[in-house]
């Protein structure tokens, strides 16, 4: 990817697979609970899986007070990489076998969010985010929990998807070769919930916000 006039950043290989707009953005946002957080630490590349999730014009991910991932990455440049596989594509060589998929690359300084309010905001985000309607159901966050936990946000403004949808892309020569050509679905869902021992009975489990 390199910088561009669309959104601060640019598809370049496979440039027609580019997708700039903040609905396509929020939309991968909303279906993402994971995302790879690279960044340098003492001249060597590092990526690391965690949770992320959008409030407004920033994704957020947190960390541990005075671990790693909030030493190095406060006031530090970080890319973030999503994907989602939605299916994959059968063509009649394996040349032109690929996956569907929508992805986001977001590159972006990495600010530290001091204000308490601002940072129970969004972890109250975070919570919806996983839950719908469970945190008013959940005890007051305490001061300690609170003060644990570092909450990191990058801007959206260095952002680009790439998404890639349909059939596969066959040669003009190869339609009679005999082989199944298509593409077989793939679907994120929850199953049934499982309900911890310990807990008092007759309490709902709720629904999770959907998985597209």
């Amino acid at each position: 990817m390199v910088r561009g006039k669309q959104n601060g950043v640019q598809v370049r290989r496979l440039a027609e697979r580019g997708v700039y707009d903040r609905a396509t953005i929020d939309a991968i946002l909303a279906d993402s609970y994971l995302g790879h957080v690279a960044f340098i630490d003492d001249g060597r590349p590092v990526v690391i899986p965690m949770v992320v999730w959008r409030v407004g014009d920033y994704v957020h991910f947190h960390a541990a007070n005075k671990g790693r991932v909030a030493t190095v990455c406060a006031d530090a440049r970080v890319c973030i990489s999503i994907a989602h596989l939605d299916g994959m594509v059968l063509a009649r060589s394996a040349f032109n076998h690929s996956m569907n998929y929508r992805s986001l690359v977001i590159h972006g300084l990495c600010e530290v969010v001091h204000d308490a309010a601002e940072r129970l905001a969004a972890l109250e985000a975070l919570t919806e985010h996983i839950c719908a309607g469970r945190w008013p159901l959940l005890r007051p966050v305490r001061p300690n929990e609170l003060a644990a936990t570092v909450l990191l946000r990058v801007p959206l403004d260095q952002t680009a998807a790439k998404v890639r949808t349909g059939m596969p892309g066959d040669e003009a020569d190869d339609p009679d070769w005999p082989v199944w050509t298509g593409v077989w679905p793939l679907h994120t869902s929850f199953g049934e919930p499982l309900a911890d021992p310990t807990m008092p009975a007759g309490i709902e489990a709720g629904a999770p916000v959907k998985v597209s």
